[in-house]
């Protein structure tokens, strides 16, 4: 029997193969759910569920619904248990993989079904996949005011406004693609101290006008 950890790795070097340039992140939330994992390549964002044979559909009806919202195409990675029955339990446009152990001991991956082109995914929880101070960048770029003291939906919502989609796509993934978790305590700190006096302004001015 697989289970998750044995599939992992092994399917993440049959996509980098199999995609080129990419960039692979492990265990997203997305919504009240997880995402496996999240695959960026130069076109598109791929969600990966994996069902070990250790696995039940329990949960899957829900995560499809999550995962459908956030990316342009996903994928269902699954023990040889579930490939007779895959078929029923996710959308056609989704890409479905079987994989097996062999008698060698290796792993052995079987595209059962490319995927297509996600018609239910929205920008409106895409972009939520973005930070802050990413957002921001995309804002300079685009020469858009800086709404600091908007809530981050409300910048979301008016990049996805304002800039054509096919410009916007490029630039999220490239946010995603130098996306440095390293780093990513300090970059969260830079913002909010250059962020923070105009925050604090607007909090007094607030206190003043209900006196």
């Amino acid at each position: 029997m697989l289970y998750d950890k044995d599939i992992r790795e092994p399917l993440f070097e049959l996509l980098e193969e199999k995609y080129g340039k990419s960039r692979i992140f492990e265990e997203k939330q997305i919504g009240s759910a997880r995402a496996d994992a999240v695959m960026i390549t130069e076109e598109a964002i791929y969600g990966i569920e994996i069902k070990s044979d250790a696995d039940t559909y329990s949960r899957l009806s829900r995560q499809v619904r999550n995962y459908d919202y956030y990316y342009d195409y996903n994928y269902v990675v699954v023990g040889s248990s579930h490939g007779n029955h895959i078929c029923e339990h996710v959308p056609d446009y989704w890409g479905i993989i079987t994989v097996e152990e062999r008698e060698q001991g290796d792993i052995d991956f079987y595209i059962l079904r490319e995927p297509e082109v996600n018609p239910k995914v929205k920008w409106e929880r895409k972009i939520e996949i973005l930070w802050r101070f990413e957002l921001a960048h995309i804002q300079e770029l685009n020469n858009m005011p800086a709404y600091k003291q908007k809530s981050k939906k409300f910048v979301g919502e008016k990049i996805i406004e304002m800039v054509p989609h096919d410009i916007l796509q490029k630039q999220f993934l490239i946010e995603l693609f130098e996306r440095d978790y390293d780093t990513i305590a300090e970059r969260i700190n830079e913002y909010r101290l250059n962020n923070g006096k105009n925050a604090r302004r607007k909090r007094k001015y607030r206190k003043r006008r209900k006196k």
